[in-house]
């Protein structure tokens, strides 16, 4: 015998289509995959967010995982050990990893080939700026940084 409750039971969504505030933390940028065209979306706001990112990871604010599935493996440990290198720096000197007070520029993007983009970001800081260069290339209709350096 099925009562009102076993109905309801049946009914309920898949974690797949629950809205995306339900499933968890926002990722760094979250971009529809290309449309029946092709087309990518604007790699404007990945390179600003990865650029943010990547100075807080640097400044010990914020986990390098959380940009894994943006970047290359090979970026990914170039940046792990840049990471690293900063937090023992910070360990010896006593130092905190307050969050960075961080105004990010609007990406300068040029594309040398199809499916490549290359950007430059200003990161500015109170006491100093940052230039960050990122390579994005496409990876099964996506964009992922195959290179970036921090200047």
């Amino acid at each position: 015998m099925s009562t009102a409750l076993d109905h309801h039971r049946h009914e309920e969504r898949s974690p797949a289509s629950a809205p995306l505030q339900a499933r968890g933390p926002r990722p760094v940028a979250d971009f529809p995959p290309p449309d029946e065209a092709g087309a990518l979306p604007d790699p404007a706001p990945l390179c600003a967010n990865l650029a943010l990112c990547v100075v807080e990871a640097l400044a010990g604010a914020r986990s390098l995982d959380q940009v894994s599935r943006w970047v290359s493996e090979s970026v990914f440990v170039h940046l792990l050990r840049r990471v690293v290198i900063a937090s023992r720096a910070r360990a010896m000197a006593g130092a905190e990893a307050p969050r960075p007070r961080l105004r990010v520029g609007e990406p300068h993007i040029s594309s040398p080939l199809p499916g490549v983009v290359e950007a430059v970001v200003l990161v500015h800081q109170p006491a100093r700026s940052r230039a960050i260069a990122i390579r994005l290339e496409t990876v099964r209709g996506r964009w992922r940084a195959t290179a970036i350096t921090i200047l």
